[in-house]
């Protein structure tokens, strides 16, 4: 958990309670491996082999903040692997509606010690009176077609293969959208035939969701485009604007937010 979360967190809430999105996913979440458990109430969807929510977790604290600001979110927070020593990572959904929450190891290693270790979470909800399945993702670096990513992208295709309803995958794929023959490329040319919500949409604000040298990016000097909403061609994408930028609301994180609008 970063040293002002809770700036964090008001500025989240405060835009998720002024739009009112039907759906919000969240990567590098995190709460205190030593931190006091909490007692969460019905809001929380919690999925079979759920980790046990602490005091802190980011997820929870934004929930909470939310209820003040008149906004009730079912939610979720799955966790992924130790970090730094003091956390326990993980991803989230937020929803408007109830949702239905699985979670699932893609990486090859399952051991939360080793930070290679990734899952997945997928929720199915209702959004006005369409099934919807939404996963959400955090993914490894491109390594080749044996390694990190692509076997990372491929049993989360196979999971979502099984499903019914519209799809939405989301996330931090940790893959450049303009290297050819990569993870882009695997996740477009996907059999789930999914669209792109940046090059689909009707009218585009921005573009990079990092702009800078970050974590696991240590060489990068440019604008990457690394953080995706993939949709089913099913979905009008209506617009895409790139947030917590500076430009359009306050910078939260390394990483800027995605807000897409569909039909």
């Amino acid at each position: 958990m970063e040293a002002d979360d809770q700036r964090q967190i008001r500025v989240l809430a405060q835009r998720i309670a002024q739009e009112k999105y039907d759906l919000v996913g969240l990567q590098e979440v995190n709460q205190g491996i030593a931190s006091p458990l909490v007692e969460v109430d019905g809001y929380f969807q919690p999925t079979e082999e759920q980790q046990a929510i602490r005091q802190d977790n980011f997820l929870f604290c934004l929930t909470e903040y939310l209820k003040e600001l008149g906004c009730y979110y079912y939610w979720n927070w799955s966790y992924n692997h130790i970090g730094y020593d003091r956390f326990h990572e993980g991803i989230g959904l937020l929803s408007k509606t109830p949702l239905i929450v699985e979670s699932h190891f893609v990486s090859k290693s399952s051991n939360p010690a080793d930070y290679h270790t990734r899952k997945v979470v997928i929720g199915e909800t209702t959004v006005n009176q369409e099934q919807i399945v939404i996963a959400n993702a955090h993914l490894s670096w491109w390594r080749g077609f044996d390694d990190s990513f692509a076997p990372e992208w491929q049993t989360l295709e196979e999971k979502l293969k099984a499903k019914s309803g519209s799809l939405l995958v989301i996330g931090d794929f940790n893959n450049d959208a303009k290297k050819i023959n990569e993870g882009y490329d695997l996740v477009t040319k996907s059999p789930l035939d999914l669209q792109d919500a940046f090059i689909a949409s009707k009218k585009t604000t921005g573009e990079f969701t990092v702009e800078e040298s970050i974590d696991g990016w240590a060489q990068n000097r440019s604008g990457l485009r690394i953080d995706y909403v993939f949709a089913a061609k099913t979905f009008e994408i209506v617009s895409y604007k790139v947030v917590f930028d500076d430009i359009n609301d306050a910078k939260i994180s390394d990483h800027f937010g995605i807000e897409v609008m569909m039909d």
